[in-house]
């Protein structure tokens, strides 16, 4: 079917309440990577859908918090920018009544900016009705949302609902990318959140967070294998050995199921090999942060 309307929708919320999840199944595929820690997501990452005449352009956004890093800052910045340039919000929440700081930040953001927004109540296959009829309340007498929609971004009920609130906000216009794009990353930046999202998975604590991944290498032989070298970038050297683990088990832990998720994406057989360099304090250097991809969008 012909696109001839688009709509752009931002996703936001505080962390961990799924709204990357959401955008994967949005979208039909993974595009952002997916963990039960908090601050998973750094940067805006543009999911895409067609569906009848329509492209959705999602804009699946880091989790609002109390920013400790100058990344921290660049995280936070991205959210209150992407809220302000986009045809309408959703606001992902868990079905709590109780509106949180990150909460009350981004509605006041988005009464500031006079955003169309929906609440999108997600992890609704978790509580009873009665519940979520106070978590509707709650949010009703802080702001007057356009639509309010129960979801659960794991089991995708809902979502036809959602998708049939958000066409609404669809302007008249040619498709803003091509037909069988499903992202705008870069597949090097998909490879490289793909090796951080299983470090988030495996490891413990603060480690995962002071992590970033270069791609140094990336050679697609002719037989069809593409052979990636990765350096993964810490900030301590007592988190080096963490990393690689005893005898060098996490890392080819790491390695096995990064390969894994790498080839499905890239539909061909991958060799990967990864290495650990120390990097102090790369969080609080914005050099360093420019040179990891976190930059002004």
């Amino acid at each position: 079917m012909k696109i001839t309307k688009t709509a752009v929708v931002s996703v936001v919320g505080r962390p961990n309440v799924g709204k990357s999840t959401l955008t994967n199944k949005l979208v039909g595929q993974k595009v952002a990577i997916v963990s039960s820690k908090p601050q998973t997501t750094r940067t805006r990452i543009t999911g895409l859908l067609n569906k009848n005449g329509t492209q959705y352009v999602f804009l699946d956004t880091p989790g609002l918090h109390k920013p400790r890093t100058q990344l921290g800052d660049y995280m936070c910045k991205v959210v209150t920018d992407t809220v302000s340039e986009v045809d309408a919000a959703m606001l992902v929440v868990e079905p709590i009544a109780n509106i949180g700081p990150a909460e009350e930040s981004l509605i006041a953001q988005i009464k500031a900016h006079h955003m169309p927004a929906v609440l999108v109540i997600n992890k609704i296959d978790t509580v009873k009705k009665e519940e979520l009829l106070n978590v509707i309340a709650t949010y009703a007498a802080a702001h007057e949302f356009e639509a309010v929609v129960p979801i659960s971004a794991r089991t995708g009920e809902g979502l036809d609902d959602l998708l049939g609130e958000l066409s609404k906000y669809a302007i008249e216009g040619p498709q803003l990318f091509p037909e069988d794009m499903v992202s705008d990353q870069p597949e090097r930046q998909l490879v490289a959140e793909i090796i951080r999202e299983k470090m988030l998975r495996l490891l413990d604590r603060e480690v995962p967070h002071g992590v970033a991944v270069g791609i140094e290498r990336w050679h697609e032989r002719e037989d069809g294998l593409v052979e990636i070298n990765a350096v993964i970038y810490c900030e301590k050297a007592s988190h080096k050995g963490i990393i690689i683990g005893k005898q060098g088990a996490m890392l080819r832990e790491i390695g096995k199921q990064a390969r894994g998720d790498i080839e499905r994406m890239l539909d061909a057989k991958v060799y990967l090999e990864l290495w650990v360099k120390v990097k102090e304090g790369w969080r609080n250097n914005q050099y360093q942060m420019r040179n990891f991809g976190y930059e002004e969008q």
